[in-house]
């Protein structure tokens, strides 16, 4: 990249908002090396991001005088070029820490559970499905269930436990609460890697990056992340259904709904007949694409960057 081209760097700001959550994310995360990366690349940036400079300048310097051999996935060779082998290595890790920790103190099983019953931080209960998603137990899978059929949680947590109890191996129906009705899906068809989705998830994403390729590369990107954190939510849901369907009618109107909103978070472009047209929404597609677009604005303005 060259001095001119950095300096033409113009954020618009729905984007700016975006990197904001992932910048959140990344500290969260203790992702410190990602994140002097980040606050570098926005120093870069001027319109909307101009405002911001000197809070990010501090933020930098703070973490280079702190975490001085912090280093970004870039810097380290690790984060662009890590294939799934070495993904697949790094999980497999974690699960033998997770298992050493178990097979050593009897109580740790226990206690995490006990956390999950007894929390109320979302965070913190993420963090503990997170780590029952990595070892085996004979109490986790009736622990999970029970809990789930307790009370009402986020639909993230939510999903993380189905992905725990598939995890341990469990069969048969589960259920739990959404909008103050009982749900009910099968233990063993629950996700646990995005590949793993019917058909009908990959064939809206499909039709976005083949409709965005010419008018908004970029677009895909956002496109992504967003739906897949859009399926965890919609998970054993009418809505759900509606997304897997297998037929273009449904790809159309999801893939048309996804693009709009995108449109909108990143322009603030609310004017449709575009992307209407170019994911052929007519007849009686027009009211389902309008029901799916209302169940994404409505989704895109419940706060993402943390569990709350």
């Amino acid at each position: 990249m060259t001095e001119r081209t950095k300096d033409n760097l113009v954020l618009f700001p729905k984007t700016l908002d975006y990197y904001q959550i992932q910048l959140t994310k990344l500290l969260e995360t203790e992702g410190y090396g990602d994140a002097k990366a980040l606050l570098m690349f926005l120093l870069q940036c001027h319109g909307e991001a101009d405002r911001h400079h000197t809070e990010w300048q501090a933020l930098l310097g703070w973490l280079e005088a702190a975490f001085p051999e912090a280093l970004s996935g870039s810097e380290s060779g690790a984060y662009y070029s890590a294939d799934e082998d070495e993904e697949q290595d790094e999980e497999e890790l974690y699960r033998r820490h997770i298992t050493d920790r178990s097979e050593a103190d009897a109580e740790y099983i226990p206690q995490l559970l006990a956390s999950l019953y007894n929390g109320n931080d979302p965070e913190q209960r993420m963090l503990v499905l997170g780590q029952l998603m990595h070892v085996n137990h004979p109490d986790i899978e009736l622990s999970l269930r029970q809990w789930l059929t307790r009370e009402e949680y986020i639909p993230q947590l939510q999903f993380r436990a189905l992905q725990a109890l598939r995890k341990q191996g469990a069969t048969g129906s589960v259920s739990f609460w959404r909008d103050g009705e009982s749900l009910t899906v099968e233990a063993g068809d629950t996700p646990i890697t995005f590949d793993e989705y019917p058909k009908g998830i990959h064939q809206v994403l499909d039709r976005v990056h083949q409709t965005a390729e010419v008018s908004d590369p970029t677009l895909s990107y956002f496109a992504d992340e967003m739906w897949k954190e859009c399926v965890e939510v919609a998970y054993g849901t009418p809505i759900y259904r509606s997304m897997i369907e297998d037929e273009d009618s449904a790809s159309d109107l999801w893939g048309a709904a996804l693009h709009q909103l995108i449109m909108e978070k990143l322009h603030g472009k609310h004017g449709d007949e575009w992307i209407r047209e170019q994911y052929g929404i007519t007849g009686e597609l027009r009211f389902r694409y309008e029901q799916a677009l209302r169940w994404l604005r409505q989704y895109s303005m419940e706060p993402r960057s943390s569990l709350q």
